[in-house]
């Protein structure tokens, strides 16, 4: 039976796709403020709650603005070919919500990254909203189910590529023929070049 947060989803690529005068007056918004907003309550509720989100304290919702376009990586100073350089049409294999994760968790490093997820985009910005969990709060640690993140183990997951978006990025998504030799990463110790 569909909940009404499949619905509030529905509705929310419906006016993405129509680029309705709610989108466009929301981004507006977004650009005059800054790289990292803190929010009250998540823009998309129904793709928080699906990601783990709960209304109560101890979970924050932190908006990030990265850019779009391909990387800049710093040009050599001298002793290259022109081809050689790599400035143009370098693209790692890092994904623009992974960033934000990590900018999120850079931002407030006494919380941890539960999960992430789109919210909107122009030509020049992306902005994705991330959902952080305090594990000292005392909510947080008495509820069975979140307070596995309150382990040390958990400790700076989004840099060791252990959120959704890192995983995703590092090839995990895919099991079984095709995928023998993906783990523990694409570009892990002894994996490269197979």
């Amino acid at each position: 039976m569909p909940t009404a947060y499949k619905y509030m989803n529905d509705s929310w690529i419906k006016e993405q796709q129509e680029r309705s005068d709610l989108v466009r007056g929301r981004l507006i918004v977004w650009r005059k403020q800054g790289t990292i907003v803190r929010l009250d309550r998540p823009t998309r509720l129904g793709r928080a709650r699906n990601l783990g989100y709960k209304a109560k304290q101890g979970y924050v919702i932190v908006r990030i603005k990265t850019g779009r376009g391909t990387r800049e990586k710093p040009r050599p100073r001298m002793g290259r070919k022109p081809r050689s350089l790599g400035v143009t049409r370098y693209t790692p294999q890092k994904s623009r919500r992974w960033i934000a994760e990590e900018r999120a968790a850079t931002k407030y490093p006494n919380l941890r990254v539960l999960n992430s997820y789109w919210v909107g985009s122009d030509h020049k910005w992306v902005w994705h909203e991330v959902i952080m969990v305090d594990p000292n709060h005392p909510v947080i640690y008495n509820d069975p189910n979140i307070n596995w993140i309150c382990d040390p183990v958990q400790k700076g997951r989004v840099n060791r590529g252990l959120t959704s978006a890192g995983k995703r990025s590092r090839g995990l998504r895919k099991k079984g023929t095709g995928a023998e030799k993906i783990r523990p990463s694409l570009g892990a110790k002894g994996n490269v070049g197979k």
